[in-house]
């Protein structure tokens, strides 16, 4: 008898926790400042994989600063000379030496084609580091979410895991790219620059270092009081990806429920602090060019006073004075970049923060020592398992039974009587708060999780499809099926036929929502998917609920077959869907409050009995 395989133990006395629940503020709660010092040292260990393009980038980098910087210093030297001959020739004393003139102005062409072509090749050195960089963070957040608890998604939305994937990314490498080279040329050119402007006059390099103090409290002045703007912009980017993306998807619903207003409201709310946060944030960012534009034109209105005192008491050469003056321009210009430098910064950091905040999420436990069963006859045991998914809010409180291989176990219970949460923890999205859970004589949290999950086939009431091929989506219950075996499993699911009519047959594309299949051609297709994939346990959570009457007949004859000789749990509010079960569990509250077949529970007259007659009331 089944009811002799099948044992089960009655909860004992439910322990009471405290009363209460979470609380609802009305305001966003305040986030603290973020380490930007261990973000930069964590992002520089991805730099440090690329040691050698990296060193060579910025070998070239100091090359094309140097350079550079020579030229004007050159170019002073063909002014004097210029000068020089000029007067010597007004007072017929000699000639401009044309001749020295002309290979230096081909040695200062050399000097600048020089520059240019290291530029060009840290360029091409940095982008591809940038580029691997991003290729490995995207490739390691796609890992990521495929072993962080389902829990994990509980607390936030698709859109912002999304959002990191993308725009956080895509900020890091645009940022990434355009920092590391200005920040070493920067640096490179303004300890150049020094140099060079010492040796021409110590006076006029004393005028202009005068400008650094200035340039260095706007900056840093700047930086405080605009970091949190771009932190905020980055975390309201993610919560409006996450609108479109929940709207975009429940477009019908919304319009059905005419919300649209309310929709766009909320949309428009968040819109709004991503307009303010992005407004200051770039205002306050757009303001240092210009004052530290303002400073250097400053500092360069000095130099031409000073230089032209120097110039008149014969101290300085007018091709000095000429030098003197570019190298001005040269140093507050990398000044004005570090600026720059600190402005793109401040987003990467804040970019990178989020990136390697979920890349840092906790992740499924595996056992250094998972195990695999041996055999696959599919025996389940529930020992007094009890469950909440919130700290003190129980849900299971004390759920034993044992599921012999080859038995049909239903399980029944009005809505949020914790069906589907049983289901979850078999297949350990989630883990038991006490008890355990055993398949084959081994608690799941001792097995190898993969192996576990290839133990059960699924079919969920929310069908899951993606953009492909029928023959696709029926395949990925067993990637390595033939199109015979793909073709036998979906006339067993009863969905051949209407295959069949489709513009392609099996080679018809869905898209991406499923949208250009009916409701209940996807749960066919679902069905078809777990009947090819052939596993000994079969999870079945409202397989049936959106087929019509006759369809769901014949799928129900279909299940009989696959169910045969292998251990299945059958969750269905539609109770004529299990008659033929071996033992049906009746839960209320996280507790089996009557279990045995249908006939016995119709006769006990209970809770079974009562939901079971209540669907048939109305057609009374």
């Amino acid at each position: 008898m089944a009811d002799e395989n099948f044992k089960t133990v009655m909860p004992k006395q439910r322990q009471r926790g405290p009363m209460g629940g979470r609380g609802f503020g009305g305001g966003r709660s305040v986030e603290k400042a973020k380490d930007f010092k261990g973000t930069m040292l964590k992002l520089l260990g991805y730099v440090g994989q690329h040691k050698v393009a990296v060193f060579f980038g910025i070998a070239f980098a100091i090359c094309s600063v140097i350079f550079n910087i020579v030229g004007p210093k050159v170019l002073g030297q063909v002014t004097t000379k210029l000068y020089e001959g000029l007067v010597a020739k007004v007072s017929g004393t000699g000639t401009v030496d044309f001749d020295w003139i002309g290979k230096t102005l081909l040695f200062l062409l050399g000097l600048y084609l020089a520059s240019s072509a290291c530029n060009l090749v840290q360029g091409w050195l940095m982008t591809g580091v940038t580029q691997k960089i991003c290729y490995r963070m995207r490739k390691e957040i796609a890992h990521k979410i495929s072993v962080v608890p389902m829990s994990y998604f509980n607390g936030h939305s698709k859109g912002d895991v999304l959002s990191r994937i993308t725009n956080d990314v895509d900020t890091l490498g645009q940022s990434l790219n355009q920092s590391i080279t200005q920040l070493i040329t920067s640096v490179t050119q303004i300890l150049g620059v020094l140099v060079m402007m010492l040796s021409i006059s110590l006076p006029l390099t004393g005028v202009t270092v005068l400008t650094l103090p200035a340039a260095a409290i706007i900056m840093m002045v700047m930086i405080h009081f605009s970091q949190p703007y771009f932190r905020e912009q980055q975390q309201v980017l993610g919560a409006v990806n996450g609108i479109i993306e929940e709207d975009f998807a429940g477009q019908n619903v919304i319009q059905v429920f005419d919300r649209a207003d309310a929709a766009v409201a909320e949309f428009d709310e968040k819109n709004d602090r991503l307009f303010i946060s992005g407004w200051r944030s770039q205002f306050l960012s757009g303001l240092m060019m210009p004052l530290m534009s303002l400073v250097g034109n400053m500092g360069y209105v000095g130099v031409v006073v000073v230089g032209a005192q120097l110039a008149l008491t014969g101290n300085a050469t007018p091709g000095d004075i000429q030098s003197f003056i570019q190298y001005v321009r040269n140093f507050t210009q990398p000044v004005q970049q570090l600026g720059n430098v600190g402005n793109t910064l401040q987003s990467m950091a804040a970019a990178t923060e989020r990136v390697f905040e979920f890349l840092a999420a906790p992740e499924e436990e595996q056992a250094t020592d998972a195990q695999v069963a041996k055999e696959r006859p599919g025996l389940v045991e529930f020992d007094h398992v009890r469950f909440g998914y919130v700290p003190g809010q129980t849900i299971i409180h004390d759920f034993s039974c044992v599921a012999e291989p080859g038995q049909t176990v239903a399980i029944v219970g009005p809505t949020g009587a914790g069906k589907t949460t049983l289901i979850k923890l078999l297949q350990r999205f989630y883990d038991v708060d006490g008890g355990s859970l055993r398949v084959e004589g081994i608690d799941v949290r001792d097995w190898d999780r993969a192996a576990l999950r290839e133990e059960f086939a699924m079919v969920l009431q929310d069908t899951w499809l993606f953009n492909g091929t029928i023959r696709e989506n029926i395949r990925y219950g067993r990637p390595d099926a033939t199109d015979a075996e793909v073709e036998a499993a979906a006339k067993a699911a009863r969905c051949d036929h209407f295959i069949h009519t489709l513009a392609g047959g099996y080679d018809f594309v869905i898209n991406e929502e499923g949208t250009n299949l009916s409701q209940g051609q996807r749960q066919l297709v679902t069905i078809a998917r777990a009947i090819l994939a052939d596993r000994p346990a079969l999870i079945l959570d409202e397989a049936t609920s959106n087929v019509d009457t006759r369809t769901e007949e014949l799928i129900q004859r279909a299940m009989d077959e696959l169910m045969r000789g292998r251990t299945s749990f059958v969750i269905a509010h539609r109770l004529s869907t299990i008659r033929n079960a071996d033992v049906i569990l009746v839960l209320r509250d996280g507790d089996i409050v009557e279990k045995g077949t249908h006939e016995e529970l119709l006769a006990k007259g209970g809770f079974y009995a009562e939901l079971y007659n209540s669907q048939f009331e109305d057609a009374a």
